[in-house]
């Protein structure tokens, strides 16, 4: 029993070095295999082509010399064109087409040169079938073909059962292109611990059906997790799985969003646990991504605010615009340099793809703050750009609605000082991010932000450049939004605070809403407002509900949901129409124009807005209220009771304010 074991136990070393030393064959090993192939092939070709009736004494002249041919041409032809220098580890239908083109190549030449080595004296070819070289190549092709192929297959093979008991049993739910590239992969590298058994697809056609070796359909499979491969789904699908996954214990992740997905390319490293957005996600919006990367390559782009939720994520998508340069422009140092590192690394990954080619764009941070000319000035002055995106801005309702004067010097001061220096510096484009908050405002910063954007139309129509603005409504996961709240809420047990059962927001993903503001930039006119189609708004809530099932608990029995009332300045629901603005379709389905913006700019704007800073700089609050009434049609504020320099509604008199110069 003893012996037999040792036996088996030599066998398994034997078999297992054998392996080792044959997944470690170079380029030079093949090289030494093909000349023998090669020199095998003619006398079977031959063999073959006189169905084994061979007398080697009748033909070994000519087969000698058509050996020594065939074999110059095929080591030429191979060498030459790269042959030896392939990775055959990880080969692939590529390489099968690269093998079977140099093959093609070589039975032309060989046919070419049999066939005029015949009229030459002391060359012995005439007694051989001129089907030779045809036969020849297509022997060459398989024995070449299959031995470099046999380097993956035993990998597969015995990295499968090598690792097997310890990988995860996965079911990929989604056997589309996405699903079946994920298998791939897993497949190629099983040391990353996944083992996929099954695909699950709601399409008839695929039932019973065979992928990549897969069954489709499964009963009792021992699933340990399940990846959802939809990257184009509705949330209400990605809702269904996860409660039908919920009810058994079975872990679920996801690959993200098309939204996310900018490239196209699915890997594993992209698998990620469902979050909100996924169970909130719409039908893709289909972007028309080749125009904004013309619109943009080679251009220099600066963006404002760019270490924020939004100017973050327009910073990567339009770094793979491939424009000549960015400037990210930020007060806060951590987060630009966190963006300006990320961008290095991912301009980094393009070269070595080989997709960045003529333009690969230099990235500057400037640390600086928009409310500043002077500093601002300065970071015209050294990079002179083409376009603006300005994404930064005090955005959090309650906060402003106890802080006028930082919305205005933010929103309004800071926005100002931008288009001055921008049609100072001739930059031709500007697109400002806004809100639908600014829509029939109730509250500062809503306000602030419609003023934002009556300076944005008024430096279009001074200038007839294209100068817009684009709103849209909350954004999932951007910083200072509900549900980073609510995800703090849960971690440390409830309750989760919802200030009234009744009140709605619309929602996008920050992919979505980037890709959208970046093609609005490529449609906008000369003085344009464009809202983004927001589809349908979503209870507070429900979003609270679905965060706490997401993260493992019951609602009202694990994590209570408590109402707190309505904060100051905040609405029930959003609206996205103002009265009196004439609303038309773009070439974009997602994208509404404002075709009437530019007129319903107020005359005394620049006197108001002079008015409006001066009163932040003397921190006057009640000062900032009334003119925003003045100016913000519908604008109704609450004065504040105890204002730091005590101006009054009554006080205020817009006759006798006079402008700061800033």
């Amino acid at each position: 029993m003893n012996l037999s074991i040792k036996i088996s136990h030599f066998i398994h070393k034997f078999v297992h070095a054998l392996l080792c030393k044959f997944l470690k064959l170079r380029n030079r090993h093949f090289l030494i295999f093909d000349i023998i192939v090669f020199l095998l092939t003619p006398s079977l070709a031959l063999f073959l082509r006189l169905d084994g009736n061979l007398v080697l004494e009748t033909y070994i002249p000519d087969l000698v010399n058509a050996t020594i041919l065939f074999l110059i041409v095929k080591l030429s032809v191979f060498w030459n064109f790269g042959f030896y220098r392939r990775y055959w580890r990880y080969a692939s239908i590529e390489e099968l087409t690269y093998i079977a083109m140099l093959v093609t190549a070589t039975v032309v030449v060989q046919t070419l040169l049999f066939n005029l080595l015949e009229y030459i004296p002391y060359v012995a070819l005439e007694k051989l079938p001129r089907s030779l070289p045809f036969i020849d190549g297509l022997l060459s092709c398989i024995f070449i073909g299959a031995l470099r192929f046999s380097v993956r297959a035993v990998e597969r093979v015995y990295q499968g059962r090598a690792s097997f008991n310890s990988r995860e049993r996965v079911l990929v739910v989604g056997a589309g292109s996405a699903g079946v590239s994920l298998v791939q992969e897993m497949q190629r590298n099983p040391q990353l611990g996944f083992y996929p058994v099954a695909f699950i697809d709601d399409d008839p056609r695929k039932l019973h059906a065979r992928i990549r070796g897969i069954p489709d359909v499964i009963h009792s499979l021992q699933i340990h997790k399940v990846i959802i491969a939809m990257p184009t789904v509705a949330g209400r699908v990605i809702r269904e799985i996860v409660d039908i996954c919920k009810t058994t214990g079975i872990h679920t992740c996801t690959l993200p969003g098309i939204h996310e997905i900018l490239n196209g390319r699915v890997r594993l490293d992209s698998i990620r646990d469902v979050r909100i957005e996924d169970l909130l996600r719409r039908e893709p919006v289909q972007t028309d991504i080749e125009r904004v990367s013309q619109f943009l390559k080679g251009k220099k782009v600066l963006i404002t605010g760019a270490g924020g939720s939004i100017g973050s994520e327009l910073c990567r998508q339009i770094c793979k615009c491939r424009p000549a340069e960015m400037m990210l422009i930020g007060h806060g140092e951590n987060s630009v340099f966190v963006i300006q590192q990320e961008l290095e690394q991912l301009i980094q990954a393009l070269k070595e793809d080989g997709k960045a080619q003529r333009y690969t764009p230099r990235i500057y941070a400037f640390i600086g703050d928009i409310r500043y000319r002077d500093r601002l000035k300065h970071a015209f002055e050294r990079f002179q750009p083409d376009v603006i995106f300005h994404a930064a801005a005090h955005k959090h309702v309650p906060l402003m609605e106890l802080n006028p004067p930082e919305a205005i010097t933010n929103n309004v001061l800071g926005t100002k000082n931008l288009l001055d220096l921008a049609l100072q510096y001739n930059v031709k484009h500007f697109v400002m991010i806004s809100t639908d908050k600014a829509v029939n405002p109730t509250n500062v910063m809503g306000a602030s932000k419609r003023v934002a954007e009556m300076l944005v139309l008024h430096a279009a129509q001074k200038s007839g450049l294209p100068y817009v603005a684009v709103r849209f409504g909350n954004v999932l996961g951007s910083r200072g939004s509900v549900v980073p709240t609510f995800q703090k809420q849960i971690a440390v047990g409830g309750p989760v605070t919802v200030t009234h059962p009744e009140i709605c927001r619309y929602f996008m993903t920050i992919p979505e809403a980037v890709q959208l503001v970046l093609q609005a930039a490529v449609l906008g006119r000369t003085g344009e407002v464009l809202m983004l189609n927001m589809g349908k708004p979503v209870k507070i809530v429900d979003l609270a509900k679905e965060l706490i099932r997401l993260s493992g608990y019951e609602v009202n029995k694990d994590i209570e949901i408590v109402f707190t009332g309505l904060r100051p300045g905040e609405k029930l629901f959003e609206e996205l129409f103002i009265e009196g603005e004439e609303y038309e379709p773009t070439e974009h389905e997602k994208l509404l124009i404002v075709k009437n913006a530019s007129r319903i700019i107020p005359q005394s704007l620049n006197m108001i807005v002079e008015a409006l800073c001066q009163a932040a700089i003397k921190n006057d609050a009640n000062s900032i209220l009334f003119l925003l009434e003045q100016i913000v049609p519908g604008y109704q504020p609450k004065y504040l009771e105890n204002n730091g320099n005590c101006a009054s509604k009554n006080s205020n008199n817009l006759a006798t304010m006079k402008p700061t110069g800033v």
